[in-house]
């Protein structure tokens, strides 16, 4: 199984909220998402390069990003005055590059041209589903083969390609969600993010939820999917770099329902090490047994509150973890 690396430099994420989005998508609230309501300008792109730079960490391997909307998608005298700013800080080495978000039909040529001027090296999109009905229920305004002809092109310029999707969407199923997966993992993007679907204040999906329309994914739900998702992404070797929705910023005054949880992407990669651990011991007598894991994945293993160790004690197995810098994250070893 893959290696997951951990990269150790800092990074500048700002927020372009809303910009540029064409429509209105049925699970969408920027602010909420992003925490933030007043527009990024090319003096706050400055600063917050400048602070990182300041801060004593290495930032050379880090990236300045744009989240937040859809930053292919906006104004173009305004885009300009983002890259612009941002360029000099790449010029000069202080950053590796610049990395963006931004939707997969808001791609062709002369934008990637224009980026690759700028010192882009990396562009996610959000995709979100690569199941057509799906997309069109959600108000996407994009479709499946949009993601598919925007991945291709971008990476035919040498960008890095992330992508983005979502679970338990309106109109949904766990088997759409690996379909989503499977079609991701066939693009060979290098990143993936993956976020819980939650109803937020002053959205469609909102209105859906009072009226009894949609009912999201339970927490133990959104887990156990998205621990399926982290197998499958970790076997083809791409890197899951973000799990749920950020803590803090708006989400919380702006939380209705759904499986929102500060340390959701924990929960999820406990969930894998409960799984694969079960799985093995299944073949092995009842009795006491030693876990070793990365020394770095020993929490996870344990699980919050011992939760996975009690698991394995219902099952018959007393196990105790043992942390070791020779066996990759998600590798677990077992000995009597």
């Amino acid at each position: 199984m893959a290696s997951r690396k951990q990269d150790k430099h800092i990074n500048v994420a700002l927020f372009v909220p809303h910009e540029g989005c064409p429509n209105d998508c049925m699970f969408c609230n920027q602010k909420a998402i992003s925490g933030k309501t007043e527009r990024l300008t090319a003096a706050d792109v400055a600063l917050a390069a400048e602070t990182a730079i300041g801060s004593g960490k290495d930032t050379t391997g880090g990236e300045i990003a744009f989240f937040g909307g859809s930053f292919t998608a906006i104004d173009k005298d305004y885009r300009k005055e983002l890259l612009d700013a941002a360029k000099p800080y790449i010029e000069n080495g202080s950053f590796k590059g610049i990395r963006i978000s931004t939707r997969p039909d808001f791609i062709d040529d002369e934008i990637l041209m224009l980026l690759k001027e700028y010192g882009v090296t990396a562009i996610e999109l959000g995709a979100q589903s690569m199941v057509d009905k799906v997309l069109k229920a959600n108000c996407r305004g994009h479709l499946s083969e949009d993601t598919r002809r925007a991945s291709e092109l971008i990476k035919s310029y040498g960008f890095e390609l992330g992508l983005q999707m979502m679970t338990g969407m309106y109109a949904d199923t766990d088997e759409g969600t690996l379909y989503t997966a499977d079609e991701f993992i066939k693009l060979r993007p290098a990143t993936v993010r993956i976020y819980p679907t939650i109803v937020l204040k002053n959205t469609m999906l909102a209105e859906l939820y009072y009226k009894k329309l949609y009912e999201p994914q339970t927490l133990g739900e959104a887990i156990e999917i998205c621990a399926q998702l982290l197998l499958k992404f970790n076997a083809a070797n791409i890197k899951v770099i973000r799990l749920g929705l950020h803590s803090g910023g708006g989400v919380e005054p702006d939380y209705i329902a759904g499986p929102y949880y500060p340390a959701f992407g924990e929960l999820c990669e406990s969930r894998v090490y409960f799984k694969k651990a079960a799985d093995m011991l299944k073949d092995f007598p009842k009795g006491k047994y030693q876990l070793i894991v990365n020394k770095s994945e020993i929490s996870k293993m344990i699980g919050q509150r011992r939760e996975n160790l009690i698991k394995l004690a219902e099952m018959g197995y007393e196990c105790r973890v043992l942390g070791s810098e020779d066996i990759i994250p998600y590798e677990i070893k077992i000995s009597r």
